[in-house]
């Protein structure tokens, strides 16, 4: 998802920089915050988000072998009624990844409960490998290298999760239809991202982003219309983007498809309740609903 800009950080915590073992010093322009602690693969994270994922890790042993549906299902349970925050990732200074296991928007609701599902049924499931996985799946070819190197269009996090083998897209496979909208929403609004606004070595790194991506002739979705009678169909715990009918812009949210008691609805961080929940409407009354929406990508978690 498309992060809509804001001018300063939405959370401001009392931090302490911890150097890792290795030595790894925090990227210049990092500002002090709750316990910062930077390791490789470098990051940012709290005491707090360590104490979560211990807590997620003790919780989930039960099922870190189950079926993949399941496994997220548990994780994605874990945290129901966390708290709602955007622009959590949007940290002054270098690109570097953050791990915010107290809060969520969106994109890293879907992005974290991924990571810590592929870390629980791993060989290895502890903090680095976790911190690995999520690189692996926020950024292109799981390379940081600068904002650009962060998959900010949903079209383009799924292309490149989908040739890492994390995911599956079967929007076509539904009976989607492909969107062959110009993808620029970005760009066009530079002023509005302050890595962008005066950087035009940037822009235009961010431009042959949005150019390569629309070289791919466009990318199948689910028209919202069709969602109903096609709800058996979306597999449990999939994720589901929203596509959406704004200028230049490709997906405006995203969640996991909830499939129970014959009806299909979603779990997502929501913006309008402030916190992750199953959503209460299924998905087809909750896209109808949205003037924008268009209609739903889906593809499986692998």
């Amino acid at each position: 998802m498309i992060v809509f800009p804001i001018m300063a950080l939405s959370v401001v915590l009392t931090t302490v920089i911890v150097p890792s073992s290795a030595g790894v010093v925090p990227p210049s322009g990092i500002l002090p915050s709750a316990a910062t602690v930077v390791v490789p693969p470098e990051a940012v994270y709290t005491p707090e988000d360590r104490k979560i994922f211990d807590r997620y890790i003790a919780y989930i042993r039960p099922w870190r072998l189950a079926q993949t549906d399941s496994l997220l299902e548990k994780t994605a349970a874990f945290f129901l009624d966390s708290p709602y925050a955007a622009h959590t990732l949007e940290t002054p200074g270098e690109e570097v990844p953050v791990i915010n296991l107290r809060e969520f928007d969106c994109t890293t609701f879907v992005e974290l409960v991924i990571a810590l599902a592929r870390t629980a049924r791993s060989g290895k499931p502890d903090f680095d490998t976790f911190l690995g996985e999520l690189q692996h799946i926020r950024y292109r070819d799981g390379n940081v290298q600068g904002y650009v190197s962060r998959l900010h269009y949903t079209s383009d996090w799924l292309c490149d999760n989908e040739k890492k083998g994390l995911l599956k897209n079967s929007s076509a496979g539904l009976g989607g239809i492909c969107e062959k909208k110009t993808i620029n929403f970005m760009t066009t609004r530079r002023d509005a991202y302050r890595q962008l606004k005066n950087d035009d070595t940037l822009w235009g790194e961010m431009q042959a982003i949005e150019n390569n991506i629309n070289g791919r002739d466009g990318f199948y979705y689910l028209p919202k219309e069709h969602i109903a009678v096609t709800a058996p169909r979306i597999p449990h715990m999939s994720m589901v983007a929203f596509t959406t009918d704004i200028d230049g812009l490709d997906v405006t949210h995203m969640g996991f498809a909830f499939q129970a008691g014959g009806r299909l609805t979603f779990i997502h961080a929501s913006s309008a309740r402030k916190k992750v929940v199953i959503e209460q409407k299924t998905l087809s009354e909750y896209c109808a609903g949205q003037s924008s929406c268009t209609g739903i990508i889906v593809a499986q978690v692998l």
